[in-house]
């Protein structure tokens, strides 16, 4: 049987930067895999 997609979602562990570790306060679902500590790093290099 197919579990509903609120369900799924619902389900996912914390995402975590992929840089520090860190857990990412954001949707799951989203794309992005760096906290924007790190993004900001980024930037300012």
């Amino acid at each position: 049987m197919l579990m509903k997609v609120l369900e799924f979602f619902r389900n996912l562990p914390p995402k975590k930067c992929t840089h520090c570790g860190k857990e990412i306060d954001e949707q799951h679902e989203c794309y992005g895999n760096a906290c924007s500590d790190c993004l900001g790093a980024a930037y300012r290099q």
